[in-house]
């Protein structure tokens, strides 16, 4: 008791076939796998750019840095 045999899913088999027909469920099916081609489309989109993108550019030094050791060297200690 508590399992369900063969005989409990072909009777949940045929209730679900009478409720929904062939047709909806091969078109829900239908409707899945096109969903799931879609999903991996657009993963696939998704690297592309990833792959193809160029460096960063090196960085550049902070003007007020420069000025600043300049005058550091003209001043005194």
């Amino acid at each position: 008791m508590g399992s369900m045999s063969i005989w409990h899913w072909i009777v949940v088999l045929a209730v679900v076939l009478l409720l929904f027909g062939r047709g909806k469920i091969s078109d829900l099916m239908g409707d899945v796998a096109k969903g799931i081609k879609s999903f991996k489309k657009g993963m696939a989109e998704d690297d592309e750019p990833a792959k193809t993108a160029t460096p960063p550019e090196a960085p550049r030094p902070i003007p007020h840095q420069n000025a600043s050791a300049a005058e550091a060297e003209k001043k005194p200690v």
